[in-house]
């Protein structure tokens, strides 16, 4: 992609990330690629390799701050970054008969969420800044714009990382470097799967890497879909809060631990 060769991208062993990257894969791309997982890391990188690009795979959980800052630095170093995507997260909900979350959750949720988003973009920004140019893409969720009652943490997680990318977005653009702030809505995959109610509008993730790909390379302050979702949240914030707290119970769900 035009402007964008050496690129950043978390989490992608599955789901959205690996789907991004192979939308963004090309000859001219270089890509330093993190997850928890290895294998699924080689299998993205095997796919990233066949369309030309040249890719370095971590197996890092991103909440290990030090791990994460050495690697991106020192890849930094030898390949000036142009883009970074924060896209590591997971999920979780409430515990049966929709009782609190197990004591714990809330803080393994924000850790990765929140913080692991942050480890991964705080060490760039110095780098960024000197050079005056680069993007930092910040993968929320339409869950941040209206939180869901099932999902608290993870509500909460990604609503934080939206007003930080907001925040970054204001302090960093006088400086040359742009922030997009992605809330995307169900988008098929292992963490849809776990999640049992409704999803509407649910797209799978080809169509999401796609729609990701487009806007960061107009490099958009904000990417939000599907539209239709995104209407009826805009219109929902607007109701009185009964009235919201009442719509939203259509939303009801059941997330499954992970495997």
């Amino acid at each position: 992609m035009e402007g964008f060769r050496n690129i950043v991208l978390t989490g992608a062993s599955r789901g959205i990330g690996r789907a991004l990257a192979q939308q963004l894969a090309g000859p001219e791309t270089r890509f330093c690629l993190i997850a928890r997982t290895l294998k699924g890391l080689e299998e993205t990188a095997k796919f990233c390799r066949s369309a030309g690009a040249e890719v370095e795979v971590f197996p890092l959980d991103v909440s290990d701050a030090r791990s994460v800052s050495q690697v991106l630095l020192d890849f930094d170093t030898r390949f000036p970054i142009d883009v970074v995507i924060a896209n590591a997260g997971v999920s979780a909900g409430l515990e049966p008969g929709r009782q609190p979350e197990a004591e714990g959750v809330s803080a393994h949720i924000n850790a990765i969420n929140f913080m692991g988003a942050v480890n991964t973009v705080e060490p760039l920004l110095a780098p960024m800044i000197g050079r005056k140019r680069g993007l930092i893409a910040l993968v929320s969720s339409l869950a941040a714009v209206r939180p869901q009652p099932d999902m608290p943490s993870y509500s909460a997680s990604k609503a934080g990382l939206r007003a930080y990318g907001i925040a970054l977005r204001g302090a960093l653009r006088p400086l040359g470097v742009d922030v997009s702030i992605i809330c995307p809505g169900f988008v098929t995959s292992d963490m849809s799967a776990r999640h049992n109610g409704f999803k509407p509008f649910e797209i799978d993730a080809e169509h999401a890497a796609r729609i990701i790909a487009r806007g960061i390379k107009r490099r958009r302050a904000h990417i939000t879909f599907p539209w239709r979702l995104s209407a009826l949240i805009w219109l929902s914030n607007r109701f009185p809060a009964s009235a919201s707290d009442w719509l939203i119970q259509g939303f009801k769900s059941k997330i499954d631990p992970e495997a």
